[in-house]
This record gives structure tokens, C-alpha cells and sequence, in this order.
């Protein structure tokens, strides 16, 4: 129960790695507050968290929306009355080579990728800087370190979310708010479904571990960071990848 009471925000958490961060948070002891575009997913999570005897409330959220954001955190407010972990989680992949990626590509994955990080953390910042604490962990990418072919808009995105947890941890720390960014590689995602099996089966076959990650392992990272255990942990950037950058 490390994130007993917490009042933890998790974009993205419909399905895939977001939902196994919600509902980690959940069996941790932290109210959760589940925000995802989809509403039938959003009510499913939630569903799940309060069946096995946690506490979640839901949202529908377009993080490029700050008018569904602000609903979101006044919403939670009124709930709970603090927020204490901000999961930036959401993100969309729209890849194409350089040659052919339309500006609409581009603009798209940025704005949820990018903008969208932005938009949720300048909406709940004030909130933390007058609780005097907080807890925010950016979810970027291996991809955000070191590149990948046909991924302009996305590795932009990933690199840049790291850019700002690394200037908001100079900017907030000495008030209380730790920020932090985690770098999955190859997970086991919905994402994947319509990959072929010789491509996964490559994914596996270069990672040091032999498999692909599962999104519980990124969740269990997001929770000890969002937990008082990580209380020294700020500005780190972490790989949760079995080895692949090596």
C-alpha cells in the first residue's frame, strides 16, 4: 500500500499500459483518477479498480482539450481535494518516413505527445505548489533517446517530454514536486496487435532479455516513482527496456 490515499491522475489509461498503471495504483492504496478519450474504456477500468475494492473515478479526456482537462481537475477537487501523482501516460503513433509525413501527421502526434503533457501539467501545477508536494512522471520512449526510423514525430515528442520533467525538476523541486520520466522499449500493447509475427518475433529476438515487456512492469515502475520510496528521485530519466539500449 505505498500509495495509500495518494490522489493519482493517469492519462491514457483505457487499455495497454495506462490501464495496468491504473490499476496498480489502485492495488497500492491510491484513489485513482482514470482519464482516457474513450468513455466506454474509461468506465471499464474503472469498473475493474472498484470490484476488487479500490476507489477510482473516471473522465473522459482529450489531453489537446484544456476545457476536458479543467473539467477533469476540477472534478477531482471536488472529489478528493488534492492531487498528489500526475501520470502523463496518454500518447498516439502516427509513423511515416520524413519523405512522406504529411504536416497533419505531424501536428497530430505532437500535440497529444507533446502539447498534451504540457496541457495536463500546467493544469494540476498550482494545486501542487500549494499542497507544497506532488509527484509527476512523463512517459517517454527508447525511442526518445535514441531515434527510430519513420518515427520523426514521435521520437520529437519523446525527446521533448523528457526536455521538460528535466526543466520542471530545476523549476519545482526546491517546492516540494518531484518529476521524473520513464522510457519503455518493447512493450506488449494493443498497439502491437497488427504487427506481424516475424516483426514481433525480431522485436524479441534484439532485446537481452528475449521478450518483449509487459505493461505491468512499466506500471510498477510509475508507481514507485509516484511513492515516498522514490523521495530522492528527481529529474532521472529510466529505461525499463530489458536491455535493448545496451
Amino acid at each position: 500500500m505505498r500509495l495509500a490515499n495518494k490522489v493519482s491522475i493517469i492519462t491514457g489509461a483505457a487499455q495497454g499500459i495506462g490501464q495496468a498503471t491504473a490499476l496498480k495504483f489502485a492495488r497500492e492504496g491510491a484513489k485513482v483518477v482514470v482519464c482516457d478519450m474513450n468513455q466506454a474504456g474509461v468506465d471499464n477500468v474503472v469498473e475493474q479498480i472498484r470490484e476488487a475494492g479500490g476507489e477510482a473515478i473516471g473522465f473522459a479526456v482529450d489531453v489537446t482539450k484544456k476545457d476536458t482537462i479543467a473539467a477533469m481537475v476540477q472534478g477531482t477537487m471536488a472529489k478528493y481535494g488534492r492531487i498528489d501523482t500526475l501520470i502523463n501516460n496518454a500518447g498516439i503513433v502516427m509513423d511515416s518516413t520524413l519523405k512522406k509525413m504529411t504536416e497533419a501527421q505531424f501536428d497530430k502526434v505532437i500535440d497529444v505527445n507533446l502539447k498534451g503533457v504540457y496541457n495536463c501539467t500546467k493544469a494540476v501545477v498550482d494545486i501542487m505548489l500549494e499542497q507544497k508536494s506532488g509527484a509527476i512522471v512523463n512517459a517517454s520512449s527508447v525511442v526518445g533517446l535514441f531515434g527510430n526510423f519513420g518515427q520523426t514525430n514521435y521520437a520529437a515528442a519523446k525527446f521533448g517530454v523528457i526536455g521538460m520533467a528535466k526543466t520542471w525538476t530545476r523549476e519545482l523541486g526546491r517546492k516540494g514536486i518531484r518529476v521524473n520520466s520513464v522510457c519503455p522499449g518493447f512493450i506488449a500493447t494493443p498497439i502491437l496487435k497488427d504487427m506481424p509475427a516475424d516483426v514481433i518475433k525480431s522485436m524479441e529476438d534484439r532485446v537481452p532479455m528475449g521478450r518483449l515487456g509487459k505493461p505491468e512492469e512499466i506500471a510498477n515502475t510509475f508507481a514507485f516513482l509516484a511513492s515516498d520510496e522514490a523521495s530522492y528521485i528527481n529529474g532521472a530519466v529510466i529505461e525499463v527496456t530489458g536491455g535493448l539500449t545496451l
